[in-house]
């Protein structure tokens, strides 16, 4: 087993790096062997260097991902502390809240840091708490791009998102807009979120395609195939619930190499991913900061390979 490192040392680890705990290293190139990744960061688009453990702001809103959260100073000190860790790569989108998630980020981040990314998404209204309807016409798509330049105060979006395929509409519509905010200036690169692979080849057709966001954890596996297609084409893989969301992630296996390096499942199942792939970019999301702390220092960690095969078995 490698040597234990304990809670403590992988908070005080990531306190005293700060901004560098994750920096340097290079890009390993794709199809490398499961569980040998070791590259720190990664290159979205080609030209978006994001440390390869971001933050996913959904959980900073109140109950059912339903307007402002009951302690909103708590999410701004949660948000400052994520980009004090070195955090460069915040998830959002316009549903979460709905809205409120973009201008706490604004709120306590603006002006942003020289590198932050702000990746956020459109294309899912919001009739209620806990309510999801997806929206894919192209004209409030185009308005979902606009509102959201003006929440977070922004003249682009590094990384814009379809955050759920409307089948209503046909996909081709959909992006199109979005190729034409494109142009237009407003978005850099498109990502897409919750799709199969025919579907990427689909929107690849209308538009670069740089990113795929899909449910994926140590003990949710559905999307091993788009993983695999995302790692042939080097897009960006960021997996939502990446520590298994409020089910969170078990094993026998998993409890044992915890207790063995003296850390949590969550710190383990997030070291697992980042060592699955070169393009894995987890997004785990918290309203605490201690949690906050606790997931980026398992970028210390380091599974042994045994270790490694025996989680992923």
């Amino acid at each position: 087993m490698n040597k234990i490192i304990t809670r403590r040392r992988f908070v005080g680890l990531s306190v005293a790096t700060g901004a560098t705990i994750l920096a340097g290293g290079k890009i390993l190139g794709s199809l490398s062997a499961p569980g040998t990744a070791t590259n720190p960061v990664f290159k979205i688009g080609g030209d978006l260097e994001v440390n390869r453990l971001g933050f996913g702001a959904m959980r900073l809103t109140g109950e059912g991902v339903w307007g402002w959260p009951p302690e909103r100073a708590n999410a701004v000190k949660v948000l400052k502390r994520a980009a004090e860790l070195g955090v460069n790569l915040i998830d959002t989108a316009d549903a979460y809240g709905p809205e409120t998630d973009e201008l706490l980020i604004a709120e306590a981040l603006h002006p942003y840091p020289k590198g932050l990314v702000i990746a956020t998404k459109g294309g899912s209204t919001r009739p209620g708490p806990s309510q999801w309807v997806p929206n894919g016409h192209p004209d409030y798509l185009k308005g979902c791009v606009d509102k959201s330049l003006k929440r977070l105060q922004l003249d682009r979006i590094d990384l814009y998102q379809l955050h759920r395929v409307d089948p209503k509409v046909p996909m081709e519509e959909s992006l199109g807009a979005l190729k034409e905010m494109q142009s237009a200036g407003k978005i850099r690169h498109v990502g897409l979120s919750e799709v199969s692979t025919s579907e990427i080849e689909r929107a690849r057709k209308v538009l670069p395609i740089v990113s795929i966001q899909n449910r994926y954890n140590i003990n949710d596996r559905k999307w091993e195939k788009e993983l695999d297609y995302c790692e042939k084409e080097n897009l960006g893989f960021l997996p939502w619930f990446p520590v298994g969301g409020g089910r969170g992630v078990k094993s026998t296996t998993l409890d044992a190499v915890a207790k063995a390096h003296n850390a949590s499942v969550y710190q383990v199942a997030l070291a697992w991913l980042l060592q699955r792939s070169p393009i894995m970019v987890p997004i785990p999301g918290t309203s605490n900061v201690q949690h906050l702390e606790d997931n980026v220092a398992a970028a210390k960690l380091k599974l042994t390979p045994e270790e490694w095969e025996a989680l992923a078995a």
